[in-house]
């Protein structure tokens, strides 16, 4: 006989991570969730499956600092029996994928130095130059038109197009990585599709560069001498191009609406470039590209945040909810300046790896100052509370960003 499931969650009832509210407005709906709930919210998942959502900064950083009592091992989760195969949500939260994402421990580490190494030995001037060809070239097919969509027709564009160069991609299957890459983060009837597709073009490429190396990512990744197998590291290229390329495009788009939109920033839109780093810096606390991550898995029974964890409960983490804990941002309406205590590339030793946070950094700046440069007298098309965002639990990033500008001749 099936042992019956654990109903871990008091009352109030959970919240379903998804929806309308997350979509329009998340952080009214965290602010609700923790002064419900408290810094650790019972969810739902699709499916009523459940899971905790730590919204307190000091639970969070408590999760992320302890990978013992909270691992990143999938195995653990108490729900398994519940997940059908076809569970929209599995590229997200998978079980006995050999990426970094599910490795714990000494692999863990060796993997994470692994991929920093590869990305260390990315030329930075070099980094900057694609980023800026690739994106000279899409603001030349836009720039006549005196509108664009900056969203579709730009910044969804330039991040996978950069990250497939120093990968070692042929620049003509940039867009079709581009819509699986958004299927599978999207995490909807197309994510398993999307995941698909994204692991059939790494194994070939793989399967290229082992037989004819070249001075690209995958090739330092391949003659790394850990010992790590062909499906090890075609596995650690998705999770690098997955969390490449959409937050960077959805940090591209966010720091632009709010440099639009707020008169804070309005400098940069006249040739200042301090306000280029401080809408960036401000879009990390405020409204990050990654939302929520999972997660992290409970071996053992214990508390957190006043709530009884069992063994085996998914902890889903709250990088939004976070940042804008009240208790860390006591003025949310002040300018976070040049703090970067933010969740946003995550903490402890499943972070972002810092060389990545880097190359993420390029291509964004470099996205949004190129965008300025070319396009002067740039303004939003459409009312401000018009627009809208992505369907997504876990990426914020803006459906569409209308604007218009003055015609101007391609370079």
């Amino acid at each position: 006989m099936t042992a019956p499931v654990p109903t871990p969650f008091p009352t109030p009832a959970p919240v379903p991570l998804g929806g309308p509210r997350f979509q329009a407005e998340p952080a009214a709906l965290y602010r609700e969730m923790r002064r419900e709930h408290g810094a650790v919210a019972p969810v739902v998942l699709d499916g009523d499956v459940p899971a905790w959502l730590v919204l307190g900064y000091r639970e969070l950083h408590q999760v992320t600092g302890d990978p013992v009592l909270f691992s990143r091992d999938s195995d653990l989760w108490n729900q398994w029996e519940r997940i059908p195969a076809d569970w929209p949500l599995l590229p997200m939260i998978g079980r006995r994928q050999p990426s970094i994402l599910y490795t714990v421990g000494e692999r863990h580490r060796e993997r994470a130095a692994m991929i920093s190494d590869a990305l260390e030995a990315v030329d930075p001037s070099e980094l900057r130059t694609y980023a800026e060809k690739f994106a000279d070239e899409l603001i030349d097919g836009i720039c006549a038109n005196g509108g664009a969509d900056l969203v579709a027709e730009y910044a969804m564009l330039l991040p996978v197009r950069v990250l497939a160069r120093l990968f070692g991609f042929p620049d003509e299957q940039g867009p079709g990585l581009v819509s699986a890459l958004n299927d599978m983060i999207d995490g909807r009837e197309r994510a398993i599709a999307g995941q698909g597709h994204v692991a059939a073009s790494m194994a070939r490429l793989l399967a290229e560069r082992r037989a004819v190396p070249a001075d690209d990512v995958v090739s330092r990744m391949l003659a790394n001498r850990s010992g790590f197998t062909d499906e090890e590291i075609a596995q650690d290229l998705m999770v690098m191009m997955a969390a490449g390329h959409q937050p960077t495009a959805d940090w591209i788009g966010n720091s632009l609406r709010l440099m639009l939109t707020d008169e804070r920033f309005a400098a940069s839109l006249f040739g200042g470039r301090n306000s280029v780093a401080d809408a960036m810096n401000e879009v990390l606390w405020e409204d990050t590209p990654t939302q929520n991550v999972a997660g992290r898995w409970a071996s053992r029974d214990t508390q957190l945040g006043g709530r009884r964890i069992r063994a085996g409960d998914l902890l889903l983490l709250g990088l939004q909810g976070a940042n804008s804990d009240p208790q860390v941002r006591t003025d949310g309406s002040a300018l976070t300046g040049g703090n970067s205590a933010h969740f946003s590339f995550g903490h402890g030793e499943h972070r972002c790896p810092f060389p990545a946070q880097e190359v993420a950094e390029v291509i964004a700046r470099t996205g949004i100052e190129v965008v300025l440069d070319r396009l002067p007298d740039i303004d939003l098309a459409v009312p401000p509370e018009s627009l809208t965002r992505r369907p997504s639990p876990w990426l914020r990033g803006l459906t569409h960003l209308p604007v218009r500008f003055t015609p101007l001749p391609a370079l």
